[in-house]
């Protein structure tokens, strides 16, 4: 079963209504559900038959039906029967198939469908031709994704430095970073990621006002990937807007980054910013 809560002025919690809601509401009635990403008002998820449905803003077409009209309950996209995997950025969406082929919809300004322009798509589109994609996730504006080589692709706006390639250019082509064949998870904040390698080391770039890359600073951004600490046994990462969370092999968990509304979770003082991962206790 699937639920949802919090704002709905754009029907992104699927339950027929554009009412907020303070506490978990079920989804329709289906039982089947698998996988879901939220994007900023907008919501995707695949169910255990393959396949896809969205919901909630449309205005740019990142529900991937064909119009621009929102939506308040779960839309199945298209046909397919084969998705494994979705991603929700801003406006935008990301998904890949059984074949690994990637595919992209929504809004497109800086280029973050990765299909060589800047024009909006209603509906998945296939980026390139390549079908070795096995990770995906998505920014406010960008994209990242790993492919089964172990390699990290990113593309979209660039300004903080976010796709990591050591530029501030945007991108409208998924672009290698760096020459690393051992990427495994990665995971795209507002304007930052974060990323785990098979040796269980922590990397992170993109805007750093707040401490979010967590390398002790808070300098204006990083443009390329930057070890975090000497450990070496990350399991899992989350992005938010402006902070980071991580947790380690041992089942410790960890936050780091901005921290005005007390997101970091360690019963610290609200606005105090952290600037290096810091265990948070229960």
């Amino acid at each position: 079963e699937l639920y949802a809560w919090g704002a709905n002025y754009s029907g992104q919690l699927g339950d027929s209504t554009n009412n907020n809601q303070g506490s978990p509401v079920r989804v329709g009635s289906a039982t089947n559900w698998v996988e879901v990403a939220a994007g900023d008002n907008h919501s995707l998820a695949i169910n255990s038959d393959r396949e896809l449905f969205s919901w909630g803003a449309n205005g740019s077409g990142q529900l991937g039906h064909g119009w621009t009209s929102n939506r308040n309950n779960p839309t199945k996209i298209g046909n397919a029967t084969n998705w494994v995997n979705v991603a929700a950025g801003a406006n935008h969406s990301l998904a890949i198939n059984s074949d690994r082929e990637l595919y992209a919809w929504g809004r497109n300004h800086r280029g973050q469908l990765g299909d060589g322009t800047t024009n909006r798509r209603l509906r998945p589109k296939q980026i390139g031709t390549s079908t070795n994609w096995v990770k995906i996730s998505s920014g406010n504006e960008h994209s990242l994704a790993i492919n089964a080589d172990g390699e990290l692709y990113a593309w979209g706006k660039n300004n903080y430095g976010q796709l990591g390639d050591g530029t501030t250019a945007h991108q409208n082509r998924p672009t290698k970073i760096g020459s690393a064949r051992n990427w495994v998870k990665v995971a795209a904040g507002g304007n930052h990621n974060l990323a785990i390698n098979a040796a269980g080391e922590l990397y992170a770039w993109g805007y750093n006002d707040y401490g979010q890359v967590g390398d002790g600073t808070n300098s204006k951004y990083k443009a390329s990937p930057v070890k975090i600490g000497s450990e070496a046994n990350w399991s899992d990462i989350s992005a938010g807007s402006n902070h980071s969370l991580a947790i380690n092999t041992a089942g410790e968990f960890y936050a780091w980054g901005r921290n005005r509304y007390g997101q970091l979770g360690d019963d610290g003082v609200k606005n105090f910013n952290k600037t290096t991962p810091v265990l948070v206790k229960k």
